[in-house]
């Protein structure tokens, strides 16, 4: 879920805002900002959470030794593919928690700020929802690959 919010926002809602922002004779994208992306950000936001929390405890219970995790983040000799995904995940779960949504808070209206505020806050939550689509391809690789017997 996740990581399909993560395109829709990108390949989809996005361009779409846009769009409706150029449409001067359209609805505009109110019905967007007030309705689906809170929603939808709600969703993106605990699903973040949930599958880096899911991540670690397969990494801690299900590879039959609990310091799976730490050999993991350490890159260690045999989790070096698992460790660089489980990286990769919790550099995109900060993205989210610490940029996209504190940003979106103020683009969306639900923390006041001013004009200049909410300009800045698009650019800064664009590029780091960026950031995450393009992490999401390697990390994506790297959970798979791990079982699939790549030897790092």
């Amino acid at each position: 879920m996740w990581i399909g919010l993560l395109y829709y926002f990108n390949v989809v809602q996005v361009p779409a805002l846009g769009d409706a922002t150029a449409d001067k004779g359209g609805p505009g994208g109110a019905g967007i900002t007030k309705y689906v992306a809170p929603r939808a950000l709600w969703w993106f936001r605990w699903a973040a959470v949930l599958t880096w929390v899911t991540g670690a405890y397969f990494l801690l219970f299900g590879y039959g030794t609990p310091v799976a995790l730490h050999k993991a983040f350490m890159l260690q000799e045999g989790f070096v593919t698992i460790g660089v995904g489980a990286w990769l995940g919790t550099i995109m779960l900060l993205n989210v928690w610490g940029l996209i949504w504190r940003n979106q808070k103020k683009i969306l209206g639900i923390v006041p700020a001013t004009d200049e505020e909410k300009a800045k806050a698009r650019k800064v939550a664009l590029y780091a929802s960026r950031v995450n689509f393009i992490l999401s391809v390697p990390m994506l690789m790297c959970m798979g690959g791990q079982s699939h017997g790549l030897p790092f």
